[in-house]
């Protein structure tokens, strides 16, 4: 099963056989007070910022979500939409809980988005579903519903039964259906990884669906996340997860996912994997030279400047 977005000159394929596909997660209010200010005194320029630490970090494509109290979050997403395609190529996933965000969002975003989301609750799914066959979208659908979050797999696997008939008689494809299998916190839940994992196992044998996840869930609560998650993601694709919403800024994270693509056999002799090696040291280098020049314009030190020297003489 192969799952498509793209933006007018760029085109993502989630699935197997292809690389993990990352979702940055950056541009997103929630915990960002800072952020939030700036965006209702009408200045969005952070996103700037976000979208070239995510591009930059590896993601293939950006969640925007602008779900900020006290705002017309309808034309907000409107805005940024229209800011991030004049940024990047990169496709988009559009995030709100808002029908009408949802809907500004995908009236202005050129291309096939990614809509995040929905559940198995009747009305989200009567609202939702109408809109993704309206803009030819593709949908993260969660497996709960309007009773609580289900804690067994058996639970889970039913309200995925119960979006994937919504699909059909919407005239949606399964090919355009994304499912959430539910990362919860494990410092809440310790088993809450396992049941993830089992749910993204059985969705994948029964069904064969694309999935992905907010991958920081897991995490919540814990000291050193990084490290959880960067475990936590490889353990997932193995069973057949093949996306995620996720911190695509930090490395230790990032490289987690792409050696397992070349392990699960999705990056054909690390080629992926090598491009991006001499591209990170190629900034390095870079920027280290960058360094010494500015040391040595300044005049701060007689040292920097033939360090200066010797680096370029090396580079060479």
């Amino acid at each position: 099963m192969q799952t498509v977005v793209n933006s007018p000159t760029k085109t993502v394929t989630i699935g197997d056989d292809n690389p993990f596909c990352i979702i940055g997660e950056r541009i997103n209010p929630t915990g960002r007070r800072i952020f939030q200010e700036q965006v209702r005194a009408g200045d969005l320029s952070a996103i700037i910022k976000d979208v070239k630490a995510q591009v930059e970090g590896g993601a293939d494509m950006l969640d925007v979500n602008m779900g900020i109290p006290l705002t017309d979050e309808a034309d907000l997403m409107h805005q940024a939409i229209k800011m991030i395609q004049e940024l990047t190529d990169l496709p988009i996933c559009i995030d709100s809980s808002v029908l009408e965000a949802l809907e500004a969002g995908l009236q202005t975003y050129q291309g096939r988005a990614l809509v995040n989301s929905t559940t198995g609750e009747d009305d989200r799914l009567d609202h939702i579903l109408p809109l993704i066959k309206k803009y030819d979208a593709a949908v993260i659908a969660l497996p709960n519903d309007e009773t609580e979050i289900p804690m067994t797999v058996a639970d889970r696997l039913k309200i995925t039964e119960k979006i994937l008939r919504a699909c059909d008689k919407h005239g949606i494809s399964h090919d355009r259906i994304v499912i959430d299998p539910l990362a919860m916190p494990i410092g809440a839940e310790p088993q809450a990884g396992n049941l993830f994992f089992d749910t993204v196992y059985e969705i994948k044998e029964r069904w064969d669906l694309n999935m992905t996840c907010g991958a920081s869930n897991v995490s919540f609560g814990m000291p050193n996340r990084h490290a959880i998650n960067a475990a936590f993601l490889p353990a997932a694709m193995a069973v057949g997860l093949t996306s995620a919403v996720m911190d695509a800024r930090t490395p230790e994270i990032v490289s987690a996912v792409r050696a397992t693509d070349i392990l699960l056999g999705n990056d054909q002799y690390g080629g992926n994997w090598i491009t991006r090696f001499r591209a990170t040291e190629a900034a390095k280098q870079r920027k280290k030279l960058t360094q010494l020049e500015t040391a040595a314009f300044s005049g701060t030190s007689g040292a920097a400047g033939g360090a200066l020297g010797r680096e370029r003489a090396g580079a060479f």
